[in-house]
């Protein structure tokens, strides 16, 4: 099972709209079309797929994530419309990755920029993977758009996942949780959280528009990083992944 993510395409209603360093549909264009010749199972794309959250860039990102040639699914981000994305596309909460499942999870908060899952979705989770432990025991990667960790930028970590040791802790008991993917970030990042019952994979993706430069104090984009993609790759209990950058 290959699983690709992408995440941040940042689109506006114009297709020839500028970003800061270039035009995010071209950008996102390039990358599906190297996603294709990846040959995925699964599209997941991790949310900020608007910049303007008008419903004609979700009908641009729809297109392009059309011709990838495989079934794919998307959530919100923080600069997302989410009714308008679902009046395209429903959200899914559970896809079946055969020997995994994958859970995603909304860390939007309207009206800001940093994330939450706040308790009421901790607490489904928390027993969702009670249950799943009982009587469906295989591997599980969350996904969400928020980062659940620090990655070290001090102005994107503000805008991090708020609730994240409830996150964690909540987490604490369920051994079956293997890796988490995020968004949000604008770059390649890869992580890990231990706890009793094991350690848990954090991996994020560089935009399919502008970088973010890593460990900036401040805001700060990277020139000279290109836009990407996350291949994942699912073989029975083991879980492969890395970083593809894309050529414009």
């Amino acid at each position: 099972m290959r699983l690709i993510q992408i995440s941040d395409c940042h689109l506006r209603a114009n297709p020839e709209a500028r970003s800061r360093l270039g035009f995010p549909l071209r950008q996102l264009e390039a990358v599906v079309a190297h996603a294709a010749g990846l040959r995925p199972d699964i599209l997941l794309v991790t949310g900020d797929v608007s910049q303007d959250e008008s419903p004609a860039s979700y009908r641009l990102a729809a297109a392009a994530f059309d011709s990838v040639g495989c079934p794919w699914f998307w959530f919100a981000g923080n600069h997302d419309h989410p009714d308008f994305m679902q009046e395209l596309r429903p959200f899914h909460s559970e896809l079946d990755l055969g020997a995994w499942r994958l859970l995603c999870l909304d860390s939007r908060v309207p009206g800001q920029a940093g994330g939450e899952l706040g308790q009421d979705q901790l607490t489904e989770l928390a027993e969702s993977l009670a249950l799943s432990l009982e009587q469906d025991p295989r591997p599980i990667l969350l996904a969400m758009h928020h980062h659940p960790v620090p990655i070290g930028s001090a102005w994107m970590d503000a805008l991090g996942l708020a609730d994240r040791e409830a996150f964690w802790q909540t987490l604490a008991a369920y051994p079956q949780v293997k890796a988490v993917l995020c968004g949000h970030i604008h770059q390649a990042f890869a992580s890990c959280q231990a706890s009793k019952q094991g350690v848990v994979a954090v991996y994020g993706v560089p935009s399919t528009s502008d970088q973010f430069a890593p460990r900036s104090e401040d805001f700060a984009v990277d020139e000279a990083a290109r836009p990407g993609l996350r291949v994942v790759d699912l073989d029975g209990d083991r879980l492969d992944t890395w970083v593809e950058r894309v050529t414009l």
